[in-house]
């Protein structure tokens, strides 16, 4: 109790000294490992299987239209790893035979995404059918390559949560969406923290989410770690990981997030209940 006691996620009001959204907590906690990039190119591919068959990493987020993307989802399909859509406005589409007129789009809104740090936060009106475009044919896609509609959603670079998308209502109702990083208390400026939580208010209308979201990078300090899998034990957490990052990758295919988790139970994203969200999963 103490590491939960000592850890105010600034998103989150308190209920008896535990971090919450809305009050409630799920009966028992879940540990999401996610590894994103899943597909992008077969470097990055394979070090994520090495992770997913060690039982390090539970789910993938799936990139379409990259140069693996085909043989990435015929090894999910195989192995049965739990993949949800990568959406990718960011890094040029790289699979041969990519239709030019989605690449133009993509490059359409690439350009925008990247020329400032503050483009995601603006709605631009200029860019609504090539949003439409794009995330529809990324949809379509996963459901040729996997067979079935993506249940779970995130972005790369979290552009996922643009305006753009938000505002448009892109994203597929009733899906498990990734919510904002979490940060301690105080870490954050006024600003960034309202700006998070009107996100997270605007995707609790129409999605599931989960309680908290890290970064399993930085890995030191080890106490960052040892508090963010505390908080599984009682409330739903996904943490991000990119096993194409060499100390990342280390930390889970020698089994060190193992001897960190102690009794956390690791589960992919599909273990969250279908009519489940932050404030729903009742009280702990």
């Amino acid at each position: 109790m103490r590491a939960l006691q000592s850890y105010r996620p600034d998103h989150a009001p308190t209920r008896d000294g535990l971090a919450t959204d809305s009050g409630k907590a799920p009966e028992s906690g879940l540990l999401i490992v996610n590894a994103d990039d899943w597909g992008r190119d077969p470097r990055t591919t394979g070090k994520i299987l090495d992770c997913a068959l060690r039982g390090a990493v539970s789910s993938v987020s799936a990139m379409v239209f990259m140069e693996d993307s085909e043989r990435a989802a015929t090894l999910a399909r195989d192995r049965g790893i739990d993949a949800g859509l990568h959406l990718n406005f960011t890094t040029s589409f790289s699979a041969s035979g990519c239709p030019a007129g989605l690449v133009d789009r993509q490059q359409e809104l690439r350009r925008y995404l990247r020329r400032h740090r503050l483009a995601q936060v603006v709605f631009h009106p200029g860019l609504i059918r090539s949003f439409e475009y794009v995330v529809a044919a990324q949809l379509d896609e996963f459901r040729r390559l996997y067979g079935v509609a993506p249940d779970r959603l995130d972005g790369h670079h979290h552009m996922h949560l643009c305006a753009n998308v938000l505002l448009g209502g892109l994203l597929p109702p009733g899906t498990l969406v990734r919510r904002n990083f979490s940060f301690q208390h105080g870490e954050k400026s006024l600003w960034n923290r309202l700006y998070r939580r009107l996100v997270d208010g605007m995707l609790a209308r129409r999605h599931r989410m989960v309680d908290f979201f890290f970064s399993l990078a930085p890995l030191e300090p080890p106490g960052r770690l040892q508090r963010i899998f505390s908080l599984a034990r009682q409330f739903v957490v996904e943490v991000e990981t990119h096993p194409v990052n060499q100390e990342e990758y280390r930390f889970l295919v020698a089994g060190e997030i193992f001897r960190q988790i102690g009794d956390v139970r690791i589960a992919p994203s599909s273990a969250v209940p279908v009519g489940w969200c932050p404030g729903k999963g009742g009280d702990s």
